[in-house]
């Protein structure tokens, strides 16, 4: 069929009476979703709606990868690694769509944001709990992190929950230890409300696997996914650094932070530390 008067023809079998039926709309509560974004500037600031919009945006996709990293962790638990590494590359992709959306929110200028700043209080990223969420799962914990959010008690009986629950990096050796793997106790056994720290104790496994890669492929491409989960976090945290420091240079966060570099130290944490230290040692 073709196109006329520049004009697509609607084709009969459309559907077009939604009096009882479920709508697009209806579906996705785009009533609830659309009327979401309130800006507060007096006058309403053009450029409010990017910054609400962004962060709404980035919310909905921590959503989604607090969703798989929890459904990958429960496939360790059930020593299901493919399906636990299926989460993981879903993550991976919604992490390069977190990094690309920084673009986005560059293109507001200093004198822009500068206009509605004020207005925002000391609301600041630093308070997403569902961020720290993320963050707890993949191992990175800091109970010091509860206070901020005491006054949402739902936030902070996930944030508890989850500190007190292994990592996807805890259950991912505990699977590995149930299929024979030589896995040392140090890492079956440490302290999962701490903050993961390098264990010297796995280098000799990880190496192991490493060197012996055709064998134990499944835990070969575990590490790399790993990997990858790791470094598409520290690009979207480098990200969000540099579009910080373009837009308001050093100046403090709204949150109270010193902006910059608060951001710049969280570049130093990481995830999986013994899987980027092996890379020194493999080939010795």
């Amino acid at each position: 069929m073709s196109v006329e008067g520049n004009t697509r023809a609607i084709e009969k079998t459309v559907v077009i009476d939604f009096s009882d039926r479920m709508s697009y709309g209806a579906y996705l509560d785009l009533d609830t979703l659309l009327s979401a974004q309130k800006p507060v500037s007096t006058p309403e600031h053009h450029d409010e709606l990017l910054f609400i919009i962004q962060h709404q945006t980035t919310e909905l996709w921590l959503k989604l990868v607090l969703h798989e990293t929890l459904a990958a962790r429960a496939a360790l638990d059930a020593d299901d690694i493919g399906t636990a590494l299926k989460c993981v590359a879903r993550v991976k992709h919604i992490q390069k769509t977190l990094t690309e959306q920084w673009s986005v929110l560059a293109t507001l200028t200093p004198t822009e944001y500068s206009q509605f700043r004020n207005f925002l209080g000391n609301s600041s990223g630093f308070q997403s709990y569902q961020y720290r969420a993320v963050e707890f799962v993949l191992g990175n914990k800091n109970a010091g992190m509860l206070k901020v959010f005491e006054s949402d008690p739902a936030a902070s009986e996930q944030l508890s929950t989850l500190l007190h629950e292994p990592s996807l990096y805890d259950a991912f050796w505990q699977s590995l230890a149930r299929k024979g793997y030589d896995v040392p106790a140090s890492a079956l056994d440490r302290d999962v409300t701490a903050a993961y720290t390098f264990n010297e104790d796995l280098m000799p496994l990880i190496k192991f696997v490493y060197e012996n890669h055709t064998e134990h492929w499944a835990v070969y491409e575990a590490f790399e996914e790993f990997v990858d989960l790791e470094e598409n976090f520290q690009l979207w945290r480098f990200r969000h650094m540099r579009t910080v420091l373009r837009t308001i240079g050093m100046k403090s966060g709204t949150g109270g932070s010193s902006g910059v570099g608060f951001l710049q130290k969280a570049l130093e944490l990481t995830f999986f530390p013994e899987l980027l230290a092996v890379r020194t040692d493999i080939g010795r």
